[in-house]
């Protein structure tokens, strides 16, 4: 009697067995560099004034909630969050207790390119031009735009110099609404922006020791003023590019000014 092959296995040889299934991914969070913090209500009110698109969400404590009512009532309008926190939590989010109970997250204002042409053509109404080669503490930038704004100018010139600070959220916080009155405009390198606008512009450079007195200086051209790096001042190549050299006579006792004490002194005193 003939018996039948037995039946073949028709399924294959046996499948890997499946990875396990991934959880989906989350969104990525939103990098700190890809916002700034403005603290202090006088520095949020200057955002909310001039760039309210530019706020992404707002934080303050109890006793600034009357204050923050229009702020967010704009953002409200946005559909965009804000939210009363107790002061610990506030202290968080801002990064610092220096917060004066209101914090404002927001996307950075654009740093343009410094055009010489476009400074040239506007110079009747420039009476000064400041620039910053190599200003490292961000305390110090907040300052000057402080002291910048609070004298009129409308525009800082910050170098290319590897420890030129930037609007970051010390800055903001220092500059107590200034940044918001100025546009930054970014020169890299400084030396030939300097060279191009001398034609319209007295290039002039703050030195600690061995400059003209401020009242000293011709006044046939309005003037660029240039401030160097805290602990090194400005490079040869800086003062080089600069017509003229500044200087504050002291006592003798100490000797030099913090840069953005010194700053706000000579543009009072150029400006005039």
């Amino acid at each position: 009697m003939r018996r039948d092959p037995p039946p073949r296995d028709r399924r294959g040889p046996p499948r890997p067995p499946r990875p396990p299934a991934r959880a989906p991914e989350r969104a990525p969070r939103e990098e700190a560099a890809d916002l700034v913090r403005v603290a202090g209500l006088a520095a949020v009110s200057a955002l909310f004034a001039r760039a309210p698109q530019r706020v992404e969400r707002l934080f303050y404590e109890e006793a600034l909630r009357e204050a923050a009512g229009p702020f967010c009532k704009v953002l409200a309008a946005a559909r965009r969050p804000y939210r009363m926190l107790p002061r610990a939590e506030l202290d968080r989010v801002a990064g610092t207790v220096q917060h004066g109970g209101i914090v404002a997250v927001a996307r950075p204002k654009a740093i343009p390119a410094f055009d010489p042409a476009a400074v040239l053509a506007a110079r009747e109404r420039l009476p000064l031009l400041l620039a910053l080669d190599g200003i490292a503490n961000t305390h110090n930038l907040g300052a000057i735009a402080r002291t910048a704004a609070f004298f009129g100018l409308d525009r800082i010139v910050l170098s290319g110099h590897a420890k030129q600070a930037g609007p970051s959220d010390s800055a903001h916080r220092v500059a107590e609404g200034g940044l918001e009155h100025l546009t930054l405009y970014r020169a890299a390198p400084l030396v030939p922006a300097l060279e191009a606008i001398r034609p319209g512009f007295l290039a002039v450079g703050a030195v600690a020791e061995g400059g003209a007195d401020p009242a000293s200086l011709p006044r046939d051209r309005p003037v660029a003023l240039v401030l160097g790096n805290e602990e090194r001042g400005l490079s040869p190549e800086t003062l080089a590019a600069c017509e003229a050299r500044v200087t504050l006579r002291g006592s003798g006792r100490i000797e030099s000014l913090n840069v953005s004490v010194a700053a706000g002194i000579l543009i009072w005193a150029l400006k005039r």
